[in-house]
């Protein structure tokens, strides 16, 4: 005898629906890829399912006559402080299926946001404001390993440098958008940030799922991943971008590998990935040919030398306790950029216990890993780059005062082409459209309008980064760069005051 399994019962959330309101025409049960609305045949209209609902918002948002409305369900199981309902909602559906829990996204847990408890300082008389409407304000970053001492050398033409610097990478903003990989997310969403990229001026990353040959011509704003599946890489894929970023790990699962479920993978993503159509493609935990900072320099020489020494090379960790550590041997080990992902960081799969409860936050490993490179002398050997949990424009002036030269925003640029964060992404139903490589679903993405949106968002932080920069008194963001002076802290111990490198504010 079939049983519904237990965990079905407590679903959470429930839909709500006007039915003086609600014309019947079906819009919702198109627009729903969990199928949580239907039409009864018997009653001859439609009716829903609270327990399928997994509070996208898309039906809500679609409906022609604003009838459906989506609330968390206000049953709760007993109070306890221990047994809350997240876990014991858990141990319902391990116990029906016997498998790992998945969730998609970034970690939702109320861990501590530093972001939150910093405060900007502002200028007054003394070091007086700056305008940036009618004075200059310089946003452009330059990403790579910056020599120790520069020699000039005078020609008719001006001074020159005497000796080439290493390959930089240059953006307008310092923002960049965050590896997502071509499978985990659809084409037409690597199609818009391709785009808004170009037109903003700054670089995407392909994430590990190789690059699409029609995307070849976006290369000047392109950074190509290489992580431990190889998927997609090949000596013309390291030659086609401006960077190539090794990825050791991620802030959303760090110490496990990646996991594309074979459903995700059609023809198209198949051929990029150089993996057989609808079969999963793992990537292993470590890569096989590193296992200590000496394998990881082979690996960046001979990305190095199979690029001619063109592009910088940036090797991506996951926030870690040891990351200072870690990240002092990957700039000796050549890297020209050091990428930090904290425990907030999104993803399309992860284990459910691991995105929670392993990694920390990235104010705490970037400011330990930009004290740990100045103290040793190699700060100016390669660039910081932070990604996991940049919200707005006040976390990206954040992170810079912390010592970060740019960030990597990726739930941010979802979230402006229309994602509310379900965190099903694994399942590859995607009602936005974003995190599906489904036919029907796809479609609801539209490139050019997802990078207008994508572009205007990043527009939007710059104008603010402008301001507050000018607040401060600063006319560029390299004045910003690990200049904590311009940080407060707001209810923090002296423990975190000092692992941050900030005073109190008041002091």
């Amino acid at each position: 005898m079939h049983v519904k399994p237990i965990s079905q019962h407590f679903n959470d959330f429930v839909i709500e629906r006007e039915r003086a309101r609600c014309i019947n025409c079906e819009v919702c049960v198109r627009q729903c890829s969990y199928e949580a609305h239907f039409w009864d045949e018997a009653r001859q209209f439609v009716v829903h399912d609270s327990a399928r609902c997994v509070g996208c918002h898309r039906c809500a948002a679609m409906c022609p006559t604003s009838c459906l409305t989506i609330r968390k369900k206000p049953s709760d199981f007993r109070d306890n402080a221990l047994w809350t309902s997240t876990y014991i909602k858990h141990i319902f559906k391990q116990a029906d299926t016997g498998g790992v829990l998945l969730s998609g996204m970034g970690n939702p847990q109320p861990k501590p946001i530093y972001w939150d408890n910093m405060l900007l300082d502002a200028s007054q008389v003394t070091n007086p404001s700056i305008d940036p409407l009618r004075e200059p304000m310089e946003l452009r970053t330059f990403l790579g390993a910056k020599p120790d001492a520069v020699d000039f050398v005078h020609t008719p033409e001006g001074p020159r440098l005497k000796q080439p610097l290493p390959p930089q990478l240059q953006l307008e903003y310092p923002i960049m958008f965050a590896a997502m990989s071509f499978g985990a997310i659809n084409f037409n969403l690597h199609v818009a940030m391709a785009r808004a990229a170009t037109e903003l001026g700054i670089c995407y990353n392909t994430g590990e799922g190789g690059l699409h040959p029609d995307l070849y011509q976006y290369g000047a704003n392109t950074i190509v991943q290489v992580a431990s599946g190889r998927f997609g890489v090949h000596k013309d894929y390291l030659n086609a971008g401006a960077a190539v970023e090794i990825k050791v790990g991620q802030g959303a699962k760090p110490g496990i590998g990646g996991h594309l479920p074979g459903e995700k993978i059609d023809e198209e993503v198949s051929r990029t990935r150089m993996v057989p159509q609808g079969s999963d493609a793992i990537s292993p935990a470590p890569h096989h040919d590193i296992y200590s900072i000496e394998d990881l320099l082979q690996l960046i020489y001979a990305i190095k030398e199979s690029t001619r020494y063109r592009v910088p090379v940036a090797v991506k960790i996951a926030a870690v306790h040891n990351a200072p550590a870690i990240a002092s041997g990957i700039v000796r080990a050549g890297a020209d950029m050091v990428v930090i992902d904290g425990f907030r960081g999104g993803t399309g799969a992860a284990p459910t216990m691991i995105r929670d409860n392993v990694g920390i936050p990235i104010e705490l490993a970037l400011a330990s890993v930009d004290n740990r490179l100045r103290d040793e002398g190699i700060r100016n050997h390669a660039s910081l780059v932070v990604a996991g949990g940049v919200r707005c424009s006040a976390d990206v002036v954040k992170a810079i005062a912390l010592g970060a030269d740019a960030v990597y925003i990726g739930t941010a640029a979802l979230v402006a082409v229309g994602c509310t964060l379900c965190g099903r992404c694994y399942t590859g139903k995607c009602p936005w459209g974003i995190a599906t490589n489904a036919a029907q679903l796809k479609k609801r993405q539209n490139p050019d309008v997802a990078a207008q949106r994508m572009a205007n968002l990043v527009r939007a932080w710059g104008h603010e980064i402008q301001e507050m920069l000018g607040g401060m008194g600063l006319n560029s963001i390299e004045s910003l760069r690990g200049n904590r002076d311009k940080l407060r802290g707001v209810g923090l111990n002296e423990v975190e005051l000092s692992v941050l490198g900030i005073k109190h504010a008041g002091l």
